[in-house]
């Protein structure tokens, strides 16, 4: 399968027998055997660790892809030194020059590489590059902070519609949104990412008054080439989005292709109100505090309304069903599974990942491993860019104890979303143990930073500390791990997700194994534990305490637990 100019749009992993053939300028790649033709010259075959790397850069569409990155989708869970990546590289590049111009490899200094593809003139002369853009994530400027949501949805409606514009490479929205709140400068961004445009902005929304202001940066020579400042009402919200994408295409000196129209005006509904419902929703899967049901439940209000206002709205109805399975998986008391919704959220859209993910869920529960890993496949290939679509691959793979791919997974929604502080936290333990500690290091930190932010403005948010407490005993605060713990047992008692996540990651721990025991004596008395049992089976952060007879108790025969691969 293909992508705009040839393209491989397959995400995760880089497999060479499941990678489909494409083109890049005068190159034609077979991945599966390994062979390239240049110009419709002889075949070269090229060595696997060079094709993996030329598969994860053209999926890139000219953006910048980080050396850790090149690792992560070409190497999963094997230790690879940079210079096999240096070699990889420069084996590349002389593939590239052969290109006889057509395709350009670049190194962004201290950052990674990115592979441009050019355009030549009608006399197959002198190749121009595409011109390359990132959107920053535009500010809130609403006098409630709560508003960022909004904000943050406009940007990446806006991201969305560019990408679609074949003559221009766009930055991914995680590497955008990576930059959110860093106070970089533009050429800073520039130079590190090698784009040749910035897009910025602002949001302001009160009432149903909206304001919006816009402006275009040529990153060579800093110059603002076009700004302006929308006063409209909420309605007008999707009407100013396309308004934007048109303005930079016109800026750009671009034109839109009639393809590239339909995707630039499609929202999913036409209504602002249902809109404005479902980034809400969306907003509490991340930052909401999970193992209160309240969370959940608030996010079906949301959608239920959302739906109500807008039956056609696939988003909303998919959203909805994950809701109804997280709750009816930890909950499980006359609480609909999600599998109708689901079921009418993949009528609506069949291009939809998230609806087969909670298929996965509600079959993974049940005990049906095979149709389960069947489904969340089905979702990573038509939807692996999506956040909820990582989540739950990364859930599933990491029950099934495949280390790497569930680190993959769970990293990748993690990027995906920037104030996820739950996927990182979840890829600690698998990254360590597929043997890449600098990887768990990261991964610690970016949990930590975001839990701090999290439980900075909602100081009752167990979900966030647990997490927060897992990246804490990685780092080796174990005092201020307890301090966590403390203040979060006396302000969310009877969390049980919480209490889980605490010991698990107080199980390394040895001074703590008490506390293990009561944190998990308490959660598998719960009414939930017979789920919490299931998932603990498999959980690679018990490992250290499983020897334990108290814990072998606990987690023992009897509680329908999936047994480990």
């Amino acid at each position: 399968m293909s992508g705009p100019a040839g393209k491989v749009a397959i995400e995760g992993p880089v497999i060479l027998g499941r990678e489909a053939p494409f083109t890049l300028g005068r190159l034609s790649v077979d991945p599966a055997r390994r062979c390239v033709i240049v110009d419709g010259g002889a075949e070269q075959t090229i060595e696997p660790r060079v094709m993996q790397v030329l598969v994860a850069l053209s999926r890139a569409r000219g953006g910048t892809v980080t050396r850790d990155e090149i690792m992560r989708d070409c190497w999963p869970g094997m230790v690879v030194g940079e210079d096999s990546l240096s070699r990889a590289i420069s084996r590349l590049r002389r593939l590239v020059d052969a290109s006889d111009g057509s395709v350009e490899l670049q190194t962004v200094p201290r950052v990674g590489y990115r592979l441009l593809e050019h355009r030549t003139t009608r006399g197959g002369s002198a190749p121009a590059a595409k011109p390359s853009i990132i959107v920053l994530p535009f500010a809130n400027i609403s006098e409630d902070p709560e508003q960022e949501y909004f904000s943050d949805g406009t940007t990446e409606d806006i991201i969305t519609d560019l990408t679609k514009v074949s003559a221009v490479s766009v930055v991914a929205r995680n590497t955008s949104f990576a930059l959110k709140g860093a106070h970089i400068e533009i050429p800073e961004i520039v130079a590190r990412l090698g784009v040749s445009h910035v897009l910025e902005g602002a949001v302001r929304k009160v009432g149903d008054r909206l304001r919006i202001t816009a402006r275009l940066v040529d990153g060579a020579a800093g110059d603002q080439i076009w700004a302006e400042r929308w006063d409209r009402d909420l309605t007008d919200i999707f009407a100013v989005q396309d308004e934007i994408s048109r303005a930079v295409v016109s800026a750009l000196k671009l034109k839109f292709q009639p393809e590239d129209m339909p995707a630039a005006v499609r929202r999913g509904t036409y209504s602002h109100k249902a809109y404005d419902l479902y980034l809400m929703a969306r907003e509490f899967v991340v930052t909401g505090n999970a193992g209160d049901p309240r969370r959940e439940e608030a996010i079906i209000r949301l959608c239920r309304q959302a739906t109500q206002i807008d039956p056609s709205y696939a988003r909303a109805w998919a959203l909805l069903a994950l809701a109804q399975t997280s709750l009816s998986v930890n909950r499980a008391k006359g609480v609909e599974t999600g599998l109708a919704a689901a079921e009418r959220a993949s009528r609506l859209d069949p291009k939809l990942g998230s609806p087969h993910a909670v298929r996965a869920e509600v079959l993974y529960e049940a005990g049906d491993r095979e149709g389960a890993l069947d489904e969340i496949d089905r979702a990573l290939k038509l939807e692996g860019d999506a956040y909820e679509v990582a989540y739950v691959a990364g859930r599933i793979y990491g029950s099934e104890r495949r280390f790497s791919e569930a680190a993959l997974h769970w990293m990748k929604a993690a990027e995906i979303n920037s104030n996820d502080f739950a996927a990182a936290g979840m890829a600690i333990h698998l990254l360590a143990s597929a043997g890449d500690g600098a990887g768990a290091r990261r991964a610690a930190e970016m949990c930590l930073e975001r839990a701090e932010r999290v439980v900075a403005q909602d100081r009752a948010n167990g979900h966030a500390m647990s997490f927060g407490a897992t990246a804490l005993v990685f780092l080796g605060q174990i005092e201020r791990t307890r301090q966590w713990i403390d203040r979060a047992l006396l302000v969310d008692p009877d969390n049980f997700l919480m209490r889980y996540n605490f010991a698990c990651a107080l199980a390394t721990s040895p001074d703590d194994n008490d506390l293990v025991i009561d944190l998990l004596d308490s959660v598998m008395r719960s009414n939930e534990g017979a789920s919490f049992a299931k998932w603990a089976a498999t959980d690679t952060s018990l490992d250290p305490v499983r020897g334990d007879p108290r814990v072998k108790t606990l987690l023992g025969e009897g509680t329908g637990a999936l047994p480990p691969e």
